[in-house]
């Protein structure tokens, strides 16, 4: 069974990943499993730059393949923002339901209650010998309070997606799995690894 090492001790991620990748025959495990690799930074302005410095430094650390994906907010209204710098929007040390108040309190700063959004996704597969595919997806929808649902992490409870009911932290995770950005890259993601299984040959 080949090896599939998820690049993220997010916890969160490595949940979603690893149920969107049950199934498929392919040893999934993570960096936890790795407690003193060292962190890479996300120090790239693309969401496929960090996506593609996170994958390449584990499947070179490790000798085994890497998918490393790098999401986050882009809000219209923001100029874009927290793009990029979602997990780190507010400053260091915040909660996740600090940072969506964090946002909706910058979008009434700017006059607006809600805002056209989307969660847009890049995921890297890199091989130790250097090899890197990527493939990247968005989700759309609209930002807006208050938080509501308990099933995601960071912005799920104020994104209410434009093809589902609620916000993304109140659909079940089939759904959730199905629709979202990093959902939509996976699945490409797979379907690439069907064609091409020697990606993940040692």
């Amino acid at each position: 069974m080949p090896t599939l090492v998820l690049a993220t001790r997010n916890a969160g991620k490595v949940r979603e990943l690893a149920e969107m990748l049950a199934g498929s025959g392919i040893d999934v495990r993570s960096l936890a499993e790795w407690p003193d690799l060292a962190d890479v930074v996300e120090d790239a302005d693309t969401f496929a730059g960090n996506a593609t410095k996170k994958a390449v430094a584990t499947a070179t650390a490790l000798g085994l393949p890497a998918l490393a994906d790098d999401s986050g907010l882009v809000v219209d209204a923001l100029d874009g923002r927290p793009g990029v710098y979602s997990a780190r929007y507010g400053g260091p040390g915040l909660t996740d339901p600090e940072r969506c108040e964090r946002l909706l309190a910058e979008l009434a700063d700017h006059g607006q209650t809600s805002s056209a959004a989307r969660f847009r996704c890049a995921m890297a597969l890199a091989r130790p010998d250097g090899a890197v595919v990527l493939r990247e997806a968005a989700w759309e929808g609209t930002v807006r309070g208050p938080r509501r649902g308990e099933n995601g992490f960071g912005y799920d409870p104020v994104f209410e997606p434009a093809d589902a009911d609620g916000t993304a932290a109140q659909l079940d995770s089939p759904t959730k799995n199905r629709l979202s950005h990093r959902g939509q890259a996976l699945a490409l993601m797979v379907a690439l690894l069907r064609d091409q299984p020697e990606l993940l040959a040692d």
